[in-house]
């Protein structure tokens, strides 16, 4: 029977996890600070009524002047980009941070067309809502035969 020492090997395995964690994972998953500035998506919600769109965007930590939104007919695109500067407190000092930029963009397409004159935005509690106008179709008119 072949027997090996434990405590050596545990040791060493532990070392290893702990440098693992500290300094590999940001080989596999990048370094937090760029973590932290990836772009995000949104969750979001969409309901219809007969002349318009309502949604609802998820971006916690952002202000409204943030959040640009551009509209071109069917597609809608969120985009916003919050920077947070250092609070720090007389005396005390910025260890590790992650929470430097928050990202976030969305793109989607609805059914109908959207009227941009007619649609609004709100921001409350980190949640954007836009309601947006269908674009009315104008009605139907006979052509007449020459």
């Amino acid at each position: 029977m072949f027997l090996v020492p434990v405590n050596r090997n545990v040791s060493e395995f532990s070392r290893s996890l702990e440098r693992l964690f500290d300094e590999g994972l940001s080989g596999y998953f990048g370094d937090a600070r760029d973590a932290a500035s990836r772009l995000r998506s949104p969750s979001l919600d969409v309901s219809e009524t007969d002349h318009s769109y309502r949604v609802k965007l998820d971006l916690p930590g952002v202000t409204k002047d943030a959040v640009k939104i551009t509209i071109d007919g069917r597609q809608v695109n969120v985009d916003a980009e919050q920077r947070q500067d250092a609070e720090q407190k007389q005396g005390e000092r910025l260890l590790y941070r992650e929470r430097s930029v928050a990202r976030f963009s969305r793109s989607f397409s609805l059914p109908e067309e959207i009227s941009q004159s007619d649609s609004n935005a709100k921001m409350e509690n980190g949640v954007l809502t836009l309601t947006l106008a269908k674009r009315q179709g104008k009605a139907a008119t006979q052509l007449t035969i020459n």
